[in-house]
């Protein structure tokens, strides 16, 4: 699906394309890779970048075209998947053309494009298009992590109830959620030092913009290093509990084994086919059963004095 764009006070969309605006392609199908490729001849192998999932914030080059990817957060609401993951973003930029492609559905792409409306944002040109992008993924990525740390608390409360593999299993898709956003943020930093470099002799730099989308990711990683520290400790808190359950489970098994284990030697001996020297005395099953008994309880009090009971 794709939509034209055209900064007026804000993002409004047009019928057809026009020099000068903004085709934003969403979950591209054949008729947009047509349109893209023959009408508006952007180069092919930009497209397949684009595709790889796994594609890094980088900036390529072919002709007069330029390419920029980068990492927006997108919310995965599948089950048993990571609750929020990241996803490459192309921007394709000629002299009067610009073309995002994503082949993902992004809840950010439809929220920017509202906010520069509401907001009556006039976007002067591609560098502007592309620093504002990357500002609206840096408060994305904060509002996620919000969402993060709510899940994360949730989880905690679960656990402290009652240790089970699904909590300890949603704690680590979390902590692998944070890897990912840790990266995705730090490579669209860096995306900016290039963008610089690459703009710097035009009138395109707008240091102010430049500076509140630095801010912006600085924050948004910072706050992904505090959860990422506190998600760690609490694993290993909980790492921690769950083998001090197991020794102590193991401690009171032991304890039983060894209680039961005495009479249970007593009458294996006892047992035998041979001269146990007390058969003739009085009572003597009663005294071996009261002796088993004794030292079974002694045996008890041993181990529940240790607190191994």
């Amino acid at each position: 699906m794709r939509t034209y764009l055209y900064c007026e006070t804000g993002f409004v969309e047009k019928k057809q394309w026009i020099p000068n605006s903004w085709v934003n392609v969403v979950c591209p199908d054949e008729d947009d890779f047509k349109f893209l490729i023959d009408e508006l001849h952007v180069p092919e192998s930009f497209l397949n970048d684009i595709a790889d999932t796994d594609e890094r914030p980088r900036t390529d080059t072919e002709g007069n075209w330029l390419l920029t990817i980068l990492r927006i957060p997108v919310q995965n609401r599948l089950e048993g998947m990571l609750p929020f993951a990241t996803v490459p973003i192309g921007i394709i930029t000629n002299n009067d053309i610009t073309v995002s492609v994503c082949y993902h559905d992004a809840d950010m792409l439809t929220d920017f494009v509202e906010h520069t409306r509401r907001k009556a944002i006039s976007v002067r040109n591609k560098l502007d298009l592309i620093l504002r992008l990357i500002y609206s993924s840096a408060v994305w990525f904060l509002k996620y992590l919000k969402q993060i740390n709510i899940d994360i608390n949730a989880a905690e409360k679960e656990l402290e109830r009652s240790i089970r593999n699904e909590d300890l299993l949603r704690l680590m898709r979390l902590q692998k959620t944070l890897v990912y956003f840790n990266t995705s943020i730090r490579g669209n930093e860096v995306m900016i030092g290039k963008l610089q470099t690459i703009f710097q002799e035009t009138g395109f730099l707008d240091r102010d913009l430049v500076d509140d989308v630095i801010t912006e990711l600085k924050q948004a990683l910072n706050t992904v290093n505090i959860y990422s520290d506190i998600l760690t400790g609490t694993m290993d808190a909980f790492a921690s509990i769950i083998s001090n359950n197991v020794n102590a489970i193991m401690k009171r098994m032991t304890s039983v084994s060894i209680t039961l284990m005495l009479p249970t030697l007593i009458a294996s001996f006892y047992g035998m086919n041979v001269d146990v020297h007390i058969d003739a005395v009085p009572h003597a099953f009663a005294i071996i059963v009261l002796v088993s008994i004794a030292l079974s309880a002694l045996s008890f009090v041993i181990f529940r004095k240790i607190k191994w009971f």
